[in-house]
């Protein structure tokens, strides 16, 4: 169905090439820190590490998530090496805090990266006082996204109404759990290596290639604000 936004009173985001594009490349830091991690914990070189690298994150949701079950990876060693990165490229990203708090109703971050991190990049962007709460890679037990346990999770501990609820996230295949228990469904196709890996089409009600874009276009059209 169409999107419709007049539906709407909860809005949730993903983080990482959502609330900023891939532009800043951000995510490219931890791109590599991943790679240098998997090098050091296995001997093995860049070529092998980043093969390994893609085939964890393709095959179980996220590169930490295959590092725990074939390696027995601590989490906190993982997520503290991967995170040390330099955050001012984020100053390049679009403001969004305006456009943020001018959408009706709650916004809540759905990230598969940690808390202390996301929290960092709100901060950085100056969107720390645009979202109510958010759901990330410990309060999912370690099984992320597109894990239905993780979407569950969010809707409980928020008390989310899915048929209330709309999902913007950059990777199209972690939209199906949402749009499964009801909510609509907005994928930001960024043209990126992964973003249209499993896509299923009807799983998506609405793509768009502008956050910033589209969030002035509720406001133009007087669907938010």
């Amino acid at each position: 169905m169409p999107f419709d936004p007049s539906r709407v009173d909860c809005w949730i985001f993903d983080l990482d090439n959502t609330l900023y594009p891939p532009s800043t490349k951000l995510f490219d830091q931890i791109d590599v820190l991943m790679g240098r991690f998997i090098s050091e914990l296995l001997g093995c070189d860049d070529q092998e590490a980043r093969r390994i690298q893609k085939m964890y994150f393709h095959d179980h949701g996220t590169t930490l998530a295959g590092l725990m079950h074939y390696h027995a990876v601590e989490p906190a060693d993982f997520l503290e090496f991967v995170h040390d990165i330099d955050l001012s490229v984020l100053s390049s990203a679009p403001p969004l805090a305006g456009r943020l708090m001018a959408l009706p109703g709650r916004r809540l971050i759905f990230t598969n990266g940690d808390g202390p991190y996301a929290t960092r990049v709100v901060e950085a962007l100056g969107l720390a006082h645009c979202f109510e709460g958010q759901w990330d890679i410990h309060a999912m037990n370690y099984r992320p996204k597109p894990e239905p346990s993780a979407y569950e999770g969010i809707v409980q501990a928020f008390g989310i109404d899915p048929d209330r609820a709309v999902f913007v996230e950059d990777s199209a295949r972690n939209l199906g759990p949402a749009k499964s228990m009801g909510m609509q469904t907005v994928w930001l196709d960024l043209a990126t290596e992964w973003g249209d890996r499993a896509k299923d089409d009807a799983a998506i009600d609405l793509v768009i290639d502008d956050l910033a874009v589209w969030l002035d276009a509720l406001a133009h059209e007087g669907l938010v604000g």
